[in-house]
This record gives structure tokens, sequence and C-alpha cells, in this order.
């Protein structure tokens, strides 16, 4: 019988396992999508404990926790944060199986050095062990990223954030890069009334100016685009559960955006037109300071209504969409690429029934100018699991170059989740090493060296100009 999560963990082959222990476990990590907290890495934040740094904030541990039977008291109610934990721990037993039993107890390995694996049992003593390393000063945020190799976050960024974080870690810390992304998906929200003013509001208060027209609305958008390249920002990022696309109009998108204004109520065809305007002024505009566009395509989010009204968004209950998307992107592709105005591209689905049409689909953009210019993203959000990852790797071999990807991301709120990549470089080496044992690629280990090396580093590296 194996040992559990042994140091060949995933690696089924000799090829294997020489991939990764000779060549993928050494390399940093570029983390080109998170949802960290720049807040916390500017103050070097000391988590209190290990709920904190673990389960505040984890929608998938929460989602897990209901499914066990768990009461929303010890998820997001008023227990405490011993109880919490506790209540995770009786819960991590029936993760068989889910990625997050794997993730669990790499986390535990890799932070903290503690190999039992979590059960009810022995909670309190791995709670108490955990968390007096957590006070130590080599387990502050920024120790926990450098122990893990972090080299570059990108955090998640609304165009209204004054960014003094960032301010902060660029003159605070010169061993670690922590770059914003834009991301603007509060723009599109012209149909929401009283929040959609509200919001341009204050992006006028951060540009100085009253925003009372789309050319005032661009004029603003383009000043936050700069701020962001100011403090290295290099990436924009747009979540879409919809990609609803029709020739760009500004003529009527200005005149929406008055009755938006205004305080006119807009229909979601008239809401398609400003949306399809906007992304190609945004695409034209990333073209035009060399960022890359980042698309992640096809949630359908806050289905259930009364924890949503209860506790807001971002609480464990999205789902997978299924609404049609390859027209729609394809035109929109189209129209930029046709003029000349297209950026780097990195396309996400959720639904794995999209593999193959986002993979051919990047397929069809790349213009000769960049390696792997459109690429097709990393297996995300319910997809990053051993098998959704496999099949991504698999469906980018296949209709694209796999050698030419940019590699995995954490698209995480914890700073406790860099193992995550650990997973996705075992599974790399053990695909490919399985590959030249069986005779489907070269038994040449110098060759699959490389490939190992550009998909889990150098190739993002390369892409983001660092």
């Amino acid at each position: 019988m194996g040992q559990f999560l042994h140091q060949d963990f995933l690696l089924t082959t000799e090829a294997s396992r020489r991939l990764f222990h000779e060549v993928a476990t050494e390399l940093p990590i570029i983390d080109y999508h998170t949802h960290l907290s720049p807040q916390q890495i500017a103050e070097d934040h000391q988590f209190a404990h290990l709920t904190e740094a673990w389960l505040e904030g984890d929608h998938y541990k929460w989602r897990a926790m209901r499914a066990n039977g768990i009461d929303e008291y010890y998820i997001t109610g008023a227990a405490s944060e011993e109880e919490k934990f506790l209540k995770w721990a009786e819960t991590v037993p029936h993760t068989l199986r889910n990625p997050l039993f794997h993730w669990t107890h790499l986390e535990l390995r890799r932070y903290f050095g503690i190999g039992e694996w979590l059960n009810p049992d022995n909670a309190q003593m791995i709670y108490a062990r955990a968390n007096e390393q957590l006070r130590s000063s080599d387990r502050s945020y920024t120790r926990l990223l450098k122990k893990m190799k972090v080299e570059l976050v990108c955090t998640t960024d609304d165009p209204t954030d004054d960014l003094m974080s960032h301010q902060i870690i660029q003159e605070k810390y010169d061993d670690l890069k922590v770059w914003p992304t834009f991301r603007p998906d509060r723009l599109f929200k012209i149909d929401q009334g009283e929040h959609f003013r509200q919001f341009i509001a204050l992006l006028g208060q951060r540009t100085g100016r009253e925003i009372d027209s789309y050319d005032l609305l661009l004029e603003a958008i383009g000043e936050r685009v700069s701020y962001f390249a100011s403090l290295g920002g290099r990436l924009s990022d747009h979540g879409l559960d919809q990609f609803e696309f029709v020739t760009p109009d500004p003529k009527t998108a200005a005149t929406l955006f008055s009755r938006a204004l205004q305080g006119d109520t807009i229909g979601s065809s008239e809401k398609t037109i400003f949306q399809s305007t906007l992304l190609v002024e945004l695409g034209q505009l990333y073209h035009e300071v060399g960022w890359a566009q980042q698309f992640h395509i096809g949630a359908l989010r806050n289905v259930n209504t009364r924890l949503y009204q209860q506790l807001g968004p971002d609480i464990g209950c999205d789902t997978i969409g299924d609404h049609a998307v390859g027209p729609s992107l394809a035109r929109f592709l189209a129209t930029l690429d046709h003029q000349g105005k297209l950026a780097r591209t990195i396309l996400y689905n959720l639904n794995p029934r999209d593999n193959a049409l986002f993979a051919t689909m990047a397929a069809n953009f790349n213009d000769g100018t960049t390696p792997g210019k459109v690429q097709y993203g990393a297996a995300w959000w319910f997809l990053d699991q051993k098998r959704g990852i496999e099949a991504q790797l698999e469906d980018l071999s296949n209709f694209g170059l796999l050698p030419h990807f940019i590699g995995m991301l954490t698209d995480s709120r914890s700073v406790l989740s860099y193992p995550r990549h650990e997973y996705f470089r075992r599974i790399l080496c053990d695909m490919i090493g399985r590959d030249m044992e069986n005779g489907l690629l070269p038994a040449d280990m110098d060759w699959m060296a490389d490939l190992v090396r550009n998909v889990c580093y150098f190739n993002v590296k390369r892409y983001l100009g660092l």
C-alpha cells in the first residue's frame, strides 16, 4: 500500500519523477492571477490563528462544510475561531477524492511541517501547532510567500482602488514584486441603477472630474490604466458570466451612458450594446499600452438567493454556467484583430464542455508576433483539480502548442494556496513522463526538461516582460 502524499505523489514513472524533482520543484512561482490582499502584503500581516489564514473567505471550504451538514453558525457565523476550525477538521475526512483533501494536507506539510492527516481526533493539536508557528516572525505574510519561492504576485483591483498598498509594497520590498491587475467589471453594469451611478461618481473622484459623458468616461479609464501601469500593472482581467457581443456602436453607447446617469432603466439588449462597445475600447487601450487582457468566462453566480441576501457574493454559492459563448467570443476577437489592435489575450472557461472551443479559439488569433500571444488559460475554479488540469493540458496540447503555455495560477484569496502550483507541476511532469515512457514523446530528458521549465516559469516571465 502506498504512503499518502509521499515524495513521488502523482508521479507514476521514473521520467515523471526526474522531471519534477530535478527540474520543476526548484523553480520560482509567478502567480499572475490572484485575489490576495495587497493591504495584508503591505502590512506584512501576521495571522492570529489558522482559521484566519485558512478559512476566512475560502468559499471552497465553506461549500464543503455546508455539504457536510455543518451549520452556518460555524462557517460564516458567530462561532469562535477554534470552533470553526474544528468543524472544518470534522469535514476534511469527507473530502476524500475532492481536491480539498490533497490541498489541505499539502498546505499543512509545506507551510507547517505537519504530516498527519487532519481529523477530529488531532484537530486541536494541529491547530495549536500551526498557531504557534503563525505567531512567529518567519511566518508573516511576506515570509510565507518567500517560503514558497513566490517571485511575483498579481492582485485583482477595481479601477477605483487607490492602490496605496501597492505604493507601500514598492517602497518596502526589494525582493518581492506585487502588481495590480485592472478588473473593470463594474464598468459594464450599466443596468444596475444607483449602484452604477455611485461607481461612476467614485471613478470621477479618483480622476478629479465629473464624468457626465461617455467621452469623459473613456478619458477617466485611460487615466486609471496609466496609474495602474505606473505601479507595475501589465494585465487586465474581466469576469464575464455571459459573453454576449454585438457590433460596437459608440454613438448608442454614449446615449445609453447618459440615460443611465439620468436614472433611466437600461434593458438587457441595450446593456449588450454598451458592453460590446466598451470592451472594444478597452481592448484597443490594452493593445496601446502593451498589456495582456484576461477573460474569465462562464460562472453562474449567487444561485442560492437566500444566502446571497444574507451574506453577499463570493460565499460558495456559484456554479458552472452553460451559456453559449463561441460566436460572440469569435466576433469580439476578430473585431480587434481586424483593426490590428488585439492585445495579448488569455481565455479561461469554467464549463468543461467548452475546453476544445476555447483551445481552438485561442489558436485562431495567434498572428506570428509573439509565441503564444493568445493563450488558452489554466484550468479555472471548479476545474483546477487533477482531472480538470489534465483535461486542459490535453486539449491545449491537441489544439495548440503546449511548449508556449504560460502555466498555473492560484486564483486564490489565501496565501496558503501556493501548493496548488506544486500540484499542477506534479500533474504536468507525470503527463510528460508517461508519454516519454510510452513512446509518445522522445525519451530526451534535456528537451522535456526545457518544456517543463518553460511551462512552469519562463514562458509567463517572457509573456509579462519580466
